[in-house]
């Protein structure tokens, strides 16, 4: 009996650093497929500069309709006292000036607008951008007729259309 015993208390013991012994093994990983390598495109130079220029005239164009707005009221506010009433020449004549300082800013921020829309026509690379620019020219120079015309704070609204175009084109345009 002390035989069986001893030979049972073997096979338990055998049997239980059996169990941690095989617990203790690592077992093969399954080969797990292979990612692919990450590609990054290289946006080309031409397009790079053309996004770099299009956020230069969206910011412009931006800081042109915020300092617009009083200008713009102030001088049709002053056209407004000058007809009804007699106002000192030399306020009229200061009232003419900035008239004429915002038509020539307006000329100005359509030669650069009407250069940036002009580069997305003629180069092969930017062509494909083209739909989402092209008019911007023609909202400021209608920016510019209201103008002319003495209806300086309905001049903001043209180019109000030119900044969701330069905006809508940076949205196309790759980074």
């Amino acid at each position: 009996m002390r035989f069986f015993c001893t030979g049972l208390s073997v096979v338990f013991l055998g049997t239980a650093f059996a169990a941690s012994v095989s617990a203790q093994k690592t077992r093969p990983r399954k080969a797990q497929p292979a990612k692919p390598p990450v590609s990054r495109t290289v946006v080309p130079l031409d397009v790079r500069t053309a996004r770099e220029k299009v956020e230069i005239q969206r910011s412009n164009t931006s800081r042109f309709i915020d300092v617009l707005g009083p200008i713009a009221q102030e001088i049709e506010n002053t056209s407004e006292a000058a007809k009804r009433q007699n106002l000192p020449r030399a306020t009229v004549d200061r009232n003419e000036q900035n008239k004429k300082r915002v038509i020539a800013a307006i000329r100005n921020l359509r030669v650069g607008i009407a250069n940036l829309e002009s580069e997305f026509r003629t180069r092969s690379s930017l062509r494909r951008y083209l739909s989402t620019i092209q008019g911007a020219t023609d909202h400021v120079a209608s920016s510019e007729d209201l103008a002319l015309a003495g209806r300086f704070v309905a001049a903001k609204d043209p180019l109000r259309d030119v900044l969701k175009k330069l905006t809508d084109t940076l949205n196309v345009l790759p980074k």
